[in-house]
């Protein structure tokens, strides 16, 4: 009888720490299960606010690639419109030279018709017809110098304006290929950075599941422990009821050994 009281009692202990190690257990596994409900919270914070940055990297792509777009159409607009001029000037070289042309033949007919009015001269009367017909052609000769001295300088100016021209639109493409460069590049970042934030979105989302399961796995901790809990008390009651028991019995033996020996 002893022994089982002596059982009861130790078996009594180890339930009353069972159950307080229980309890605590229960209330840590509440507060961490609080604890990541509320980091699972922040990580979803994090994961919505990382996808909003994403869809924010995609749309700055979307309008870098539009400007970079823009930016080759611009310097093959350039490249055309360089060539028309190019084209233009060669064509204005080509005028100016067959009004060098016409310049040289109405100099040269200039001199004949000088000539023929000596000749008629010398010809006295009879030259007299001819020395007209000279005069008129000398004098077509010389509005004919005239007019290719006009178009010459006319033509100089043209060729004058198209090197500026030319010059500009070079100087306009350069800076638009730099554009173009610089867009370029601008886009292969932004690439580069909506890749990394889909990683990034990507490694979120799995934080976020991976909290949520902590979350779920501590909560399901806590609900053992309860249970832990209430099985100790009930191990407890059932040790305290053994004593209880234990005693009563060593109390009624000591009563029938007494009844004995006064026998």
């Amino acid at each position: 009888i002893g022994m089982v009281a002596s059982s009861a009692t130790e078996l009594q202990a180890t339930a009353q720490t069972l159950t307080a190690t229980a309890t605590e257990t229960a209330g840590q596994s509440t507060t961490v299960a609080a604890a990541a409900e509320e980091a699972g919270t922040n990580v979803n914070t994090v994961a919505a606010a990382a996808e909003e940055l994403g869809s924010s990297v995609a749309e700055i792509g979307r309008q870098v690639g539009g400007s970079a777009e823009l930016a080759h159409l611009a310097v093959r607009e350039a490249d055309q419109t360089g060539a028309r001029v190019q084209e233009l000037s060669a064509a204005v070289s080509r005028i100016g030279a067959v009004v060098g042309l016409i310049s040289d033949i109405a100099g040269q007919t200039n001199l004949l018709a000088l000539n023929a009015t000596i000749e008629a001269a010398r010809a006295g009367a009879a030259g007299k017809g001819f020395a007209v017909v000279a005069s008129e052609v000398k004098a077509l000769a010389e509005q004919t110098a005239r007019a290719t001295s006009e178009i010459s300088g006319q033509i100089a100016r043209i060729q004058t304006s198209t090197g500026q021209a030319v010059a500009s639109i070079d100087g306009m493409t350069g800076r638009i290929r730099q554009i173009n460069d610089v867009a370029t590049s601008i886009a292969a970042a932004v690439e580069e950075q909506g890749a990394a934030t889909q990683e990034i979105v990507r490694n979120v989302g799995q934080a976020a599941m991976g909290t949520a399961e902590v979350t779920s796995n501590i909560s399901g901790v806590a609900g053992a422990a309860e249970e832990t809990g209430a099985a100790a008390a009930q191990v407890l009651g059932a040790a305290s009821e053994l004593s209880r028991q234990s005693e009563t019995l060593a109390t009624e033996v000591g009563r029938f050994l007494a009844t004995v020996r006064a026998a």
